[in-house]
């Protein structure tokens, strides 16, 4: 079915919470049971985007916008607000978030673009007296982009280096006091795990610096040792010994094989 409107797709909502003949899985769904669905659908987007498998993407963006028309029947039944609202409350911050297109700022470069965005939500956050420049950052969103989140606030303020070599200088504090945590008589795992997370912090706020988004690093990282060790075990199942009977030594020779061949073929 083809059609430029979210009436269909409203309608299809509204049977499945149908009291009488509605879906007893979709009955049965609340504002805090749909929240993993909604993470888990918006990686699936990020993923296909990664992919650059565009073909998959509108089926993909459907997925993602049905979990956002489920939270509007949920609000509708309740009495809270319904599509409507959601789209006017988009509407009206998206226009006064860009002056430089519907109000008087006009030819602005990206970097004011971006400073006016910041300068807006900001005002917009002491409108509802916030207490702190931290306050209203989601507790639900994945570590790293809260970090991420966290700095860039404090940034704001000016609690930031304005230097890289500080930064990096960080990262080799925090190793050496995972280290001395780990290397102690009777290692505390309570005190590694703190460490770790400052550690953690710390490379976070590197990548902040270097204007490179952690978590999708950290994506492609995983998905390149998941390749790369893919090719281990097919280079380890062509010999004539089971993966595990291999040393170590010769796994890491199979990695390097592997590498060399990723950059030959660059």
């Amino acid at each position: 079915m083809k059609t430029n409107e979210i009436e269909p797709l409203l309608d299809v909502m509204t049977k499945l919470r149908d009291p009488q003949s509605g879906c007893p899985w979709d009955l049965e769904q609340s504002f805090s049971t749909l929240v993993p669905f909604t993470l888990e659908e918006a990686y699936e987007v990020a993923d296909t985007i990664e992919r650059m498998a565009l073909e998959e993407l509108p089926d993909e963006l459907g997925d993602l916008l049905f979990q956002v028309v489920f939270y509007c029947q949920l609000g509708k039944e309740q009495g809270l607000f319904d599509f409507a609202d959601v789209v006017e409350k988009i509407c009206n911050k998206l226009t006064s978030r860009h002056p430089h297109v519907f109000g008087a700022l006009k030819e602005a470069s990206a970097e004011q673009v971006k400073e006016s965005w910041e300068t807006i939500k900001a005002k917009e956050r002491n409108a509802k007296s916030l207490y702190s420049v931290l306050d209203n950052i989601p507790l639900a969103l994945p570590a790293l982009s809260r970090s991420v989140k966290i700095q860039k606030r404090v940034a704001r303020v000016g609690f930031d280096w304005a230097e890289l070599d500080p930064v990096v200088a960080k990262i080799h504090e925090e190793i050496d006091e995972v280290l001395y945590e780990v290397k102690q008589d009777k290692p505390d795992s309570e005190r590694i795990l703190d460490e770790m997370g400052d550690l953690l912090f710390a490379v976070t706020n590197l990548a902040r610096h270097l204007g490179v988004e952690p978590e999708q690093a950290l994506r492609q990282a995983n998905k390149k040792f998941e390749r790369r060790f893919r090719s281990v075990e097919t280079l380890a199942n062509q010999s004539d010994k089971a993966m595990e009977e291999h040393t170590l030594t010769e796994l890491d020779s199979y990695w390097n094989q592997v590498k060399s061949q990723e950059s030959s073929n660059r």
